[in-house]
């Protein structure tokens, strides 16, 4: 995640690599945006250290496997953990609180594929803040059980 790539509470991602900024492009080469809640804009704020990446370091994700795997081990769970899995509870927790499937793969870049795509051209810009915002509380929740 990029400073720049932040832009009035959207995480905006270009879809193709940027070598000058260490930016590796997304992962089906689509430009996409998510909406960061205000909460997470808090931690991003603090965590920026003047690199050019939001958490650090010189190139993105960059030693993200070894972190996690060192926090795994401190908290004794699952120390095979990826950030994949991070990915993967998002998604699961988006589709638990209920916004279904489509909001997931929107939210998450994933091409959907089929006529549907042809003909939808909303941007569900407030669709996707729901989810975020109602993503974020519910991760909230957790953290003060």
């Amino acid at each position: 995640m990029r400073c720049e790539h932040i832009k009035d509470g959207w995480w905006e991602m270009p879809g193709s690599p940027d070598k000058m900024l260490g930016w590796p492009g997304t992962k089906n080469g689509e430009s996409h945006r998510v909406w960061l809640p205000e909460v997470v804009r808090a931690i991003i704020a603090e965590a920026d250290d003047g690199t050019g990446f939001v958490f650090g370091g010189e190139r993105a994700v960059g030693g993200l496997d070894g972190a996690m795997r060192t926090i795994c081990a401190k908290l004794r769970v699952n120390e095979k953990a990826t950030p994949h899995d991070l990915r993967r509870t998002h998604g699961t927790t988006v589709t638990r609180l209920e916004f279904g499937r489509d909001a997931m793969n929107r939210i998450q870049n994933h091409k959907e594929g089929g006529i549907g795509s042809v003909y939808d051209r909303h941007g569900y810009a407030e669709e996707n803040k729901k989810v975020m915002e109602a993503v974020a509380a519910h991760v909230i929740r957790l953290t003060r059980a």
